[in-house]
């Protein structure tokens, strides 16, 4: 089916991704290659963390009310019973008029309720003096303070962080069952294209889009995998697609958008699955392909790289979304516009900028140029009910 110039509009290319997008998959993966990755599962503490009455600092484990009106000039007298050891029980007990030393995570002994630090404190033989009173539960921390037995640690959907990893180690977690990186296939398409190594002859370009492309699937929680570089020849094309396909959740095709009849990419996509939308009321990206072959969503981006990078960030993110269970909220900075930038009014626009001391100056340039992308922060959008942004308005700028 011939959909191109049936253009929709942003929302819509948006929702048709969005519905295509597979729920993420979960898997276990050991604790420590968990990090940055999305919590399939709520995750409970199975006892009590920490398990038992522990100091926060060096000093005498002491009966709170015994240290009551404790001054430099009238220190508390309380007997010396001892020293606690780290890692083990206490082997005394304190009453009424006792103490015992207690260093920094060792266990409260039975009949203890504070601990006075040392800087406080002086020992003399078998007496301490204690020159500062402690209220009950000063300088303690709890039984299952932190964490108490069946209570939610970390609940599904979050983004682990290395203290999260600290936090599992400690209740005795070894595993994480987490969603599983969704796999992106990326094939780059054209008769014009060269590897990276290789030196182009007049009319060739090095394959650039592929890299670009694979960065932003690996910085957005993927694992994307290139396919190499494929003619314009609908054969080779639909070899390279079905090889990709059966390893991938998504595919992205760059340079598989085109005006012209000889689309090879809309009519492989047609003949194994079927083109959803081939044309969006967007600037740059218009005709960006969205296709489905099976359960895999295929997404065909415009070769030039400006447009491949523009459309990745509005429409493809929040398909990631879904397949990754994280959320991408885009960083937002406020300019004022330092140059007028027109748009045509029912086209979606999104231009480049630069920013200087407060405003976003435009970077105009051809979609085919790198040098917008690179010397750019970010891009301002132009909604499609508007007839462009006037020099001196204050703008929302969508970070890279």
């Amino acid at each position: 089916m011939n959909r191109f110039l049936t253009v929709v509009s942003v929302e819509e290319a948006v929702r048709t991704l969005q519905s295509l997008a597979s729920p993420p998959k979960p898997e276990t993966v050991p604790l420590a290659g968990s990090l940055q990755r999305v919590l399939a599962e709520d995750v409970r503490s199975d006892s009590d963390i920490p398990g038992f009455d522990r100091s926060t600092v060096d000093g005498f484990a002491v009966l709170a009310r015994d240290t009551v009106g404790a001054s430099d000039s009238l220190p508390a007298l309380l007997y010396f019973r001892g020293r606690i050891s780290m890692g083990s029980p206490p082997s005394v007990g304190i009453r009424t008029g006792e103490c015992a030393y207690i260093p920094t995570g060792g266990v409260l002994p039975q009949g203890a309720d504070a601990v006075a630090m040392i800087e406080y404190s002086e020992q003399v033989e078998d007496q301490v003096l204690i020159q500062r009173p402690v209220a009950p539960g000063e300088n303690v921390v709890q039984r299952g303070e932190d964490f108490a037995r069946g209570s939610m640690i970390l609940s599904r959907g979050h983004l682990l962080r290395p203290q999260d990893l600290g936090v599992l180690a400690a209740a005795g977690f070894t595993e994480s069952a987490v969603y599983r990186n969704p796999r992106i296939g990326v094939i780059s398409t054209g008769n014009e294209l060269v590897p990276v190594d290789q030196d182009p002859r007049p009319g060739q370009v090095r394959d650039a889009n592929s890299f670009m492309i694979q960065g932003f699937f690996a910085e957005h929680g993927c694992e994307p995998r290139r396919y190499g570089i494929v003619p314009d020849d609908p054969h080779l094309f639909r070899e390279a697609l079905e090889h990709a396909l059966p390893k991938s959740d998504a595919v992205i095709i760059s340079g598989g958008s085109s005006k012209d009849v000889r689309d090879v990419c809309a009519q492989v996509i047609g003949e194994l699955g079927e083109v959803r939308i081939h044309g969006i009321s967007i600037q740059p990206g218009k005709p960006t392909i969205i296709g489905k072959i099976g359960a895999i969503p295929v997404i065909g981006l415009p070769g030039h790289p400006a447009s491949a990078y523009i459309v990745v960030r509005v429409l493809v993110t929040p398909l990631l979304e879904r397949m990754t269970g994280r959320s991408f909220p885009p960083v937002i900075a406020s300019a004022v516009l330092a140059e007028n930038i027109p748009s045509p009014k029912g086209r979606e626009d999104y231009v480049r900028v630069r920013l200087e001391e407060g405003k976003a100056i435009p970077l105009f340039g051809k979609s085919g140029l790198l040098n917008t992308l690179v010397q750019s922060e970010g891009m301002v959008r132009i909604p499609a009910g508007s007839e462009g942004l006037e020099a001196g308005e204050m703008v929302e700028v969508i970070r890279w």
